[in-house]
Order: structure tokens, then C-alpha cells, then sequence
């Protein structure tokens, strides 16, 4: 039962709003839509949209081909995918300002800093179709946020740590930016799933490392010299789980302390399979790019009508383990070609 339910996750789509929308997603199509099922636009002057991520992280590698999916299905597309090397709000500040100054015609960007970035998105938002993905501001002018509940997507984590620790312990929490909006409502979603529970956090947010993955590494070491008695440790970003999971091993702590992560890094499934991750819950960035970029075309020939009057659509989520881990890797290569 469970590997036919990962299977319809990962073949279907079900887009929700969080409230009722207006617009009509009986048609949504997904990571794996023929392409034949969507009719290429008649030549002409191509549309410019642009998919922007917060760091270089393998999982954009999988957002990039959902993306370039949509834009060979639409044929009068054409799609700029950066991704910001340093994983910094200048970074990703310069690209976004370079791409409006060529023209682009609409962009979709998972912030870096949010708060931070409002001002800023808000003249974007001014000047061309400007959707978030992955990672909101809810508090910009941007039309329209895609991606996961990471409220609910937390509360899962959450309910994989109680299970992982039956009578409780000590665990602690990683992310590449606390003030992230993803990373503060994966956060808030653990904490309210392990309210009441035996299981403490150690300290009162998690330990960052500014997208730099050897810090993340070392974060994990750091915290297993000064926390002897730390029973699990949680990733809240897709690199965090490989980061863990080789600080744990040079340590000789695998299969001893509990491993809970997020997304599909290869090396993070590998852990799955191996036993040494407890699970990693998945999000679909397949779908962000594809669903991102159909949604960017439409907008820019004037459609919004598949915006919900809530401005979110939410792309569901799994939590992936060592019996359905196998299943899920031979899907996303199905998906990717990769």
C-alpha cells in the first residue's frame, strides 16, 4: 500500500490552496504529463521567464528538468535556471535585477531573505510577473507562492523523530538559514508535532550555516562533541542530510544516533537504503519548475486565472524510508532522464 501511495505522489499532482481558490486545476499536469498532451505554440517571438533558486543544491538539478520540461511542452518559451553560487541575498539580488534589465518577461524565485528582500521584490514585482516558489515572502508584492506546506511538511519530520525515538531524547536541528521562510515554517511545523513529547531541542533555533556545506559538516561535528548524550539529528535543507549523515560516520556514530532529513540528494537516499537515515521527507521540485514555468507563460500572455484567491498552491509531500526508498529513486530517474 505504501509503495502505491509514493507511486500516485509522484505520478500526480493535487494542487491546494490553503482556503478555497478560483482557479480551476482539474487539468494540472505533472512530473510525468506526455508531452503530447500539450500543444507546442505556433512559432514566433519567444516568451523570456526565469527560474531563480537560493543556493546549488542537487535538488534544483531536479526543479531544472520540470522546468525544461514546460518550456520544450509550450514551445514558445524560453527559460533562463540560475542559481546563485555563494547562496547570498546580493547574489541572487544582482541576477534578478540583471534578468528585469534584459526584459524578462516574469520570474520565479525561491528568496534567500525574505524579510530582507521585500523591498526589493516589491520593485520587481513592479516591473514584471514576479511568483515565489519553494521558499515564500508572504509579505512582497509577489502574485502567487508554489511549493510545499512547510508548516505540514515540519509536523512530518516531527512525526518521524517520535518514531525514531519511541521514549524520547535529545536532538538537534540544522538549516542553512534560520530566518528563511521554509526553514522557519519546517521549524515551527517540528516543534508543534513534538509539543507535549519527551523529545527536547537542543537550543532555541537551529544551527545555521549560511548555504556553506562544509560548515554544515562541521556544524554536526561541533554539536555531537558538545551533546555526548544526542540521540537524533534533523536537516531541514536538502544538503543538511549528506552533511549529517558524513559527520555522523567519521564520528563512528552511524546506526547510533537517528537521522531524520529532507529532499532526495543522492546521498541522503543512499542513507535511507543503508539504514543509517530514519527518513527523509520529500518535496516535488519537479513540480515547482514545471508547474513555475507553465504558470510564468500564462501570466505573461495575460492568464491568471489559475491563481487562487489565497495567492499559494501547495505541492504535496512524502516521507520517504528504507522500504519505499528503492521505489522512489527508480521514479525520480524516470523523471529527471537522469
Amino acid at each position: 500500500m505504501k509503495n502505491w501511495i509514493l507511486s500516485a505522489m509522484l505520478a500526480s499532482l493535487v494542487i491546494a490552496g490553503c482556503g478555497s481558490g478560483s482557479g480551476d486545476n482539474s487539468s494540472a499536469p505533472t512530473g510525468d504529463t506526455s508531452s503530447a498532451a500539450t500543444t507546442p505554440a505556433p512559432a514566433g517571438d519567444k516568451v523570456a521567464v526565469a527560474f531563480v533558486t537560493n543556493n546549488t543544491s542537487d535538488f534544483w538539478k531536479i526543479a531544472q528538468a520540470g522546468c525544461e520540461k514546460a518550456e520544450k511542452e509550450l514551445g514558445n518559451v524560453k527559460l533562463e535556471f540560475k542559481m546563485p553560487a555563494d547562496g547570498t541575498a546580493a547574489a541572487q539580488k544582482q541576477i534578478l535585477d540583471d534578468l528585469v534589465a534584459n526584459g524578462i518577461k516574469a520570474i520565479a524565485v525561491s528568496p534567500v531573505d525574505p524579510k530582507g528582500q521585500s523591498a526589493d521584490l516589491d520593485g520587481l514585482a513592479g516591473k514584471t510577473f514576479l511568483m515565489t516558489q519553494d521558499s515564500d515572502a508572504p509579505d512582497s508584492k509577489r502574485e502567487v507562492f508554489l511549493g510545499t506546506d512547510n508548516v505540514a511538511a515540519g509536523r512530518m519530520a516531527g512525526e518521524e523523530v517520535k518514531k525514531a525515538l519511541p521514549n524520547g531524547g535529545k536532538i538537534a536541528v540544522f538549516v542553512g538559514k534560520a530566518d528563511a521562510q521554509n526553514a522557519k515554517e519546517r521549524f515551527q511545523g517540528l516543534q508543534e508535532a513534538l509539543k507535549g513529547s519527551n523529545v527536547i531541542i537542543i537550543g532555541d533555533a537551529p544551527k545555521t550555516d549560511d548555504t556553506d556545506r562544509a560548515r554544515a559538516k562541521q556544524n554536526v561535528a561541533d554539536t555531537l562533541v558538545a551533546n555526548a548524550d544526542v540521540a537524533c539529528l534533523v536537516g531541514l535543507w536538502s544538503y543538511n542530510g549528506p552533511a549529517i549523515l558524513n559527520a555522523v560516520k567519521e564520528a563512528k556514530k552511524e546506526g547510533k544516533i537517528k537521522i531524520v532529513a529532507f529532499d532526495e540528494e543522492t546521498d541522503t537516499l543512499k542513507g535511507v537504503e543503508e539504514g543509517f537515515i530514519e527518513a527523509t521527507i520529500v518535496q516535488q521540485p519537479f513540480e515547482f519548475g514545471y508547474q513555475s514555468v507553465k504558470m510564468m507563460a500564462a501570466a505573461a500572455a495575460g492568464d491568471k486565472k489559475g491563481i487562487p484567491e489565497n495567492k499559494q498552491i501547495f505541492v504535496p509531500t512524502t516521507s520517504v524510508k528504507k522500504d519505499t526508498v528503492v521505489e522512489f529513486a527508480k521514479k525520480l530517474k524516470e523523471m529527471t532522464g537522469k
